[in-house]
């Protein structure tokens, strides 16, 4: 099969949360650009439009669909306009998330809960109602975001990390659980340049302590992305692909 088939998403529809900005962005344009039309799933209406629009620009076709990623009745209204709109999901995308950074100690239940559920409550039951669908249709791909403050320590965002490990544990059941018609893969990155990395200091935003000694660039996710929804990775599925530059797992 040549290469470009190997990437060919012509036909396919994704559905990519937190896919207005940031990686999530990244994702939705590369995949629109081999041929998949979209649902842009992200918080403010507006930025969904703004992307959608682009989309259209390409040829494709675009869902804008504002969610709160961590509500149930939201996830469903979402699922529910994805299929009346396109008839199927073939990718799907759990990439919305947060992680604000404070002392342990000082976390509330309130924002606990709160970054528990937009982390992995959430993707936990876009993730589920959507495998039942593609495992009695005709397949599909599911990718979860996760991050490297999942396999190694992460000092002050705790809640977050400890929501992405168990995102990464959601994975591999559910490629044991909905497969062979539904491959289940992780997508661990690094730190990248993305809104998020404004805050940081301009040291942090320069080097990272990994092999590439650099944080990424958003465009850099799109490679990797490409490979986990697309037919390049038919054999692989409850994997976990690290997109970190070489970050060390533990210290």
């Amino acid at each position: 099969m040549s290469t470009d088939r190997l990437f060919d998403l012509s036909g396919k529809v994704a559905l990519v949360t937190g896919g207005s900005r940031g990686l999530g962005y990244q994702m939705v344009r590369a995949f629109a650009e081999h041929g998949a039309d979209v649902i842009i799933a992200s918080r403010k209406v507006a930025n969904c439009e703004t992307v959608a629009d682009e989309i259209r620009a390409l040829g494709r076709r675009a869902l804008p669909y504002p969610v709160h990623a961590a509500r149930w009745p939201e996830i469903d209204a979402l699922i529910e306009a994805s299929y009346a709109e396109f008839g199927r999901v073939d990718i799907l995308v759990n990439n919305a998330g947060m992680s604000p950074p404070m002392p342990s100690h000082e976390v509330t239940e309130e924002l606990f809960d709160s970054v528990v559920g937009l982390n992995f409550k959430g993707p936990f039951r876009l993730a589920t109602r959507i495998a039942k669908r593609m495992y009695d249709g005709d397949g599909g791909v599911i990718v979860n975001v996760s991050s490297s403050g999942a396999l190694m320590p992460t000092p002050n965002v705790i809640p977050y990390g400890s929501a992405k490990a168990a995102l990464n544990a959601m994975t591999r059941s559910l490629a044991a659980e909905y497969g062979p018609k539904v491959r289940v893969n992780t997508l661990s990155p690094g730190p990248f340049l993305t809104d998020i990395s404004k805050a940081w200091p301009e040291a942090q935003r320069e080097r990272t302590p990994s092999a590439a000694g650099r944080p990424g660039r958003p465009e850099e996710i799109v490679t990797a992305a490409l490979f986990l929804v697309s037919p390049a990775s038919s054999f692989t599925t409850g994997a976990t692909v690290r997109v970190d530059g070489g970050l060390p797992i533990g210290q």
